[in-house]
């Protein structure tokens, strides 16, 4: 009942519910082509387009952890993975100069 059409229809309401309750919180985004990126969610559309600010991208290596200064910053919605809060308290905790892993890969679409 409903089929695909019904379920996709309901997806984008639930996801605005959710960024509803997290405008002004810092948020971690992590994107279809592998990036993660954290931030102050400040707003959103209904494409899920996200505006952070005090934006910074941690890029992960087998060298550790880079941290860019991105600012003001726009994440398109459909090149978002996954959203979630972040806690702030226990990131503040972590000592990103001794982390290492491999960056995460993009999602793959289709041909495998």
């Amino acid at each position: 009942r409903g089929g695909a059409r019904g379920r996709g229809a309901a997806q984008p309401a639930r996801m605005t519910a959710i960024l509803e309750n997290l405008i002004d919180t810092v948020i971690q985004v992590i994107t279809c082509d592998g990036r993660t990126i954290v931030g102050t969610l400040k707003g959103y559309d209904q494409h899920i387009n996200v505006i952070l600010d005090k934006c910074q991208e941690r890029v992960y290596s087998m060298n550790g952890v880079e941290r860019v200064a991105l600012g003001l910053y726009v994440v398109r919605g459909d090149n978002i993975a996954i959203v979630g809060e972040l806690n702030e308290q226990i990131d503040s905790t972590i000592d990103f100069s001794k982390i290492r892993a491999e960056p995460i890969k993009p999602i793959a679409h289709g041909t495998f």
